[in-house]
Protein backbone atom coordinates (compact mmCIF):
# COMPACT_ATOMS: atom_id res chain seq x y z
CA UNK A 1 0.00 0.00 0.00
CA UNK A 2 1.28 2.94 -1.25
CA UNK A 3 1.65 5.99 1.84
CA UNK A 4 2.58 9.42 1.21
CA UNK A 5 2.63 11.16 4.71
CA UNK A 6 3.49 14.67 5.41
CA UNK A 7 4.41 16.29 8.79
CA UNK A 8 6.03 19.59 9.94
CA UNK A 9 3.03 21.76 9.60
CA UNK A 10 2.17 24.23 12.06
CA UNK A 11 1.51 27.95 12.52
CA UNK A 12 3.90 30.48 12.78
CA UNK A 13 4.89 34.00 12.78
CA UNK A 14 5.86 35.89 9.74
CA UNK A 15 10.10 35.93 9.18
CA UNK A 16 10.43 32.45 11.48
CA UNK A 17 11.40 28.80 9.87
CA UNK A 18 9.88 25.31 9.46
CA UNK A 19 10.50 22.39 8.10
CA UNK A 20 7.94 19.82 6.14
CA UNK A 21 8.68 15.90 5.87
CA UNK A 22 7.03 13.71 3.84
CA UNK A 23 7.69 10.07 4.62
CA UNK A 24 6.82 7.21 2.25
CA UNK A 25 6.48 4.05 2.03
CA UNK A 26 4.49 1.36 -0.48
CA UNK A 27 7.16 2.01 -3.58
CA UNK A 28 10.40 2.20 -4.87
CA UNK A 29 11.75 5.99 -3.53
CA UNK A 30 14.71 6.23 -5.78
CA UNK A 31 12.78 5.74 -8.90
CA UNK A 32 10.31 8.71 -8.31
CA UNK A 33 10.75 12.32 -8.61
CA UNK A 34 9.83 14.10 -5.53
CA UNK A 35 7.77 17.50 -5.35
CA UNK A 36 6.16 20.10 -2.63
CA UNK A 37 2.81 22.09 -3.85
CA UNK A 38 0.86 24.03 -2.14
CA UNK A 39 -2.68 25.40 -1.98
CA UNK A 40 -4.03 28.42 -0.53
CA UNK A 41 -7.64 29.36 0.03
CA UNK A 42 -9.34 30.43 -3.34
CA UNK A 43 -6.32 29.66 -5.40
CA UNK A 44 -5.03 26.82 -7.80
CA UNK A 45 -2.46 24.56 -6.70
CA UNK A 46 1.13 25.91 -7.68
CA UNK A 47 4.56 23.65 -7.34
CA UNK A 48 6.65 24.76 -4.83
CA UNK A 49 9.98 22.71 -5.77
CA UNK A 50 10.96 19.44 -6.76
CA UNK A 51 14.05 17.08 -6.46
CA UNK A 52 14.57 14.63 -9.36
CA UNK A 53 15.31 10.89 -8.67
CA UNK A 54 19.11 11.79 -8.92
CA UNK A 55 18.67 14.04 -6.49
CA UNK A 56 21.03 16.88 -8.04
CA UNK A 57 18.57 18.78 -10.05
CA UNK A 58 16.18 21.16 -8.38
CA UNK A 59 13.54 23.35 -9.19
CA UNK A 60 11.91 25.89 -7.04
CA UNK A 61 8.90 28.52 -7.97
CA UNK A 62 10.51 32.34 -7.94
CA UNK A 63 8.21 33.03 -4.84
CA UNK A 64 10.46 30.71 -2.59
CA UNK A 65 13.74 30.80 -4.34
CA UNK A 66 16.29 31.33 -1.96
CA UNK A 67 14.12 30.93 1.26
CA UNK A 68 13.16 26.99 0.97
CA UNK A 69 15.59 24.21 0.17
CA UNK A 70 13.94 20.30 -1.03
CA UNK A 71 16.09 17.21 0.16
CA UNK A 72 15.72 13.92 0.03
CA UNK A 73 16.84 10.67 1.92
CA UNK A 74 16.66 8.04 -0.04
CA UNK A 75 17.30 5.26 2.90
CA UNK A 76 14.37 7.02 4.85
CA UNK A 77 12.34 7.08 1.89
CA UNK A 78 11.65 10.99 2.79
CA UNK A 79 11.53 14.03 1.24
CA UNK A 80 11.91 17.77 3.16
CA UNK A 81 11.06 20.95 2.74
CA UNK A 82 13.21 23.60 4.89
CA UNK A 83 10.99 26.94 4.83
CA UNK A 84 12.97 29.78 5.89
CA UNK A 85 11.93 33.53 6.67
CA UNK A 86 8.32 33.16 6.08
CA UNK A 87 5.34 35.27 4.94
CA UNK A 88 1.40 35.42 5.21
CA UNK A 89 2.04 34.87 1.19
CA UNK A 90 3.46 31.45 2.38
CA UNK A 91 0.16 29.76 3.82
CA UNK A 92 -1.67 27.10 2.63
CA UNK A 93 -2.19 23.28 2.68
CA UNK A 94 1.36 21.65 1.65
CA UNK A 95 1.50 18.18 -0.45
CA UNK A 96 3.59 15.52 -1.18
CA UNK A 97 4.08 14.19 -4.74
CA UNK A 98 5.88 11.61 -6.25
CA UNK A 99 6.33 11.05 -9.65
CA UNK A 100 7.82 7.63 -11.40
CA UNK A 101 10.93 8.22 -13.54
CA UNK A 102 10.36 5.13 -15.08
CA UNK A 103 6.73 4.66 -15.10
CA UNK A 104 3.81 7.26 -15.25
CA UNK A 105 2.81 6.50 -11.83
CA UNK A 106 2.20 9.57 -9.74
CA UNK A 107 1.29 9.28 -5.70
CA UNK A 108 0.29 12.46 -3.17
CA UNK A 109 0.06 13.47 0.18
CA UNK A 110 -2.84 14.14 2.07
CA UNK A 111 -0.82 17.16 3.03
CA UNK A 112 -0.26 19.28 6.38
CA UNK A 113 -1.40 23.16 6.88
CA UNK A 114 1.22 25.92 7.02
CA UNK A 115 -0.10 28.78 8.25
CA UNK A 116 2.14 32.36 8.88
CA UNK A 117 0.20 34.93 10.92
CA UNK A 118 1.11 37.51 13.45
Amino acid sequence: QVQLVESGGGLVQPGESLRLSCTTSGFTFSNFHMSWYRQAVGKERELVARILSSGNIYTYADSVQGRFTISRDNAKNTVYLQMNTLTPEDTAVYSCNAQGSVTVQTYWGQGTQVTVSS
